[in-house]
């Protein structure tokens, strides 16, 4: 039997270690990341399953309504979520923590569950248990989102000739006239580029403030760095990478000033940060997505194809309680 128990702080403190050792955790499935919401952003609903008083398995959620409909929500502060779990859990245990979630959930008086799930890359033994326990127990998908990924090879040579010609061309440019990259802390800088470039190109603000940035590099010091693309002085383009877990690290942010557009500042950080990736030991670098509610960005694709990145599902899950 599997029991269900609500996320308390003081109880479960387990949690970040079990995200750490499992197969399909990410950074942002820890509390640790999600702590960094303000209290009143999010009515937190994460769930600790227990089988014989041992977790098997952990939801980060949140209670959303909207249009008079109740869901449990994988947590929407955070990039990924479902169902977090250990190496090795059969598909017969998927089956039970899947039936016991729902049923959960319809004791509780949700009207829907909805989860986003981390692209495969992401699971350190490879299966699709939970999917096919989802959808054998009604689930359908909500939405299918496109992340573009880079497998990363064992040497940086061999992934610069995967780099469509244009981009090779570009980034040896830039390196030529004098553009350097270097780790960064000034945030500040930036978020100033970003800022600028989101509010010309889509008219929005970054996801999260200056302060929220600066707040979360505080909590991994480690697991979040600026890149930085310099000419002399001046930073002209920066990422900003956020290494979910040992096998796959994401460009969260990525942007430059419109003002140095011919220096290919994004193409000279790309291939150093490549290198640095492999250097570090990382498997993937997942560019992030280039759609939104499915509807293709056809130039941001093409940009993260020149790289020799591919297009892997972000799946988003929906069940409709009755």
């Amino acid at each position: 039997m599997i029991d269900v128990l609500r996320f308390h702080e003081k109880e479960h403190g387990f949690w970040d270690a079990f995200v750490r050792s499992s197969n399909n955790g990410t950074l942002f499935h820890e509390r640790h990341f999600l702590n960094y919401h303000p209290a009143d952003r999010f009515t937190d609903h994460s769930l600790v399953l227990l089988q014989d008083a041992k977790p098997v398995a952990l939801f980060p959620a949140v209670d959303h309504k909207a249009d008079g409909i109740r869901t449990l929500h994988s947590h929407r502060g955070s990039s990924y979520g479902g169902l977090v779990q250990p190496a090795g859990q059969g598909v017969e245990m998927n089956m039970k923590i899947v039936r016991a979630l729902n049923e959960y959930a319809g004791r509780e008086g949700f009207d829907r569950i909805i989860m986003t799930l981390p692209p495969d890359i992401y699971n350190r033994q490879l299966n699709n248990y939970l999917e096919f326990s989802c959808f054998r127990q009604g689930y359908t998908y909500l939405k299918r989102e496109i992340s573009s990924v880079l497998k990363l090879e064992d040497h940086i040579d061999k992934n610069v000739a995967k780099f469509k010609s244009s981009n090779r061309t570009a980034f040896r440019r830039g390196e030529k006239q004098g553009v350097s990259v270097r780790i960064s802390d000034d945030y500040a800088a930036f978020y100033d580029i970003l800022r600028n470039n989101l509010k010309i190109r889509h008219g929005v603000e970054p996801t999260h403030t200056l302060e929220e940035l600066l707040n979360l590099k505080q909590r991994y010091p480690d697991r979040i760095r600026l890149y930085g693309a310099y000419l002399d002085r001046t930073m002209i383009a920066g990422i900003v990478m956020f290494d979910a877990n040992p096998q796959v690290t994401l460009a969260f942010y990525i942007s430059h000033n419109e003002q140095y557009q011919e220096y290919r500042g994004v193409n000279v950080l790309f291939k150093d940060v490549i290198e640095d990736c492999i250097r570090r030991g990382f498997l993937y670098l997942d560019y992030g997505i280039f759609t939104v509610n499915m509807e293709p960005n056809y130039g941001l694709a093409r940009f993260k194809e020149s790289f020799g990145a591919g297009g892997i599902f972000r799946d988003t899950l929906m069940l409709n309680i009755i």
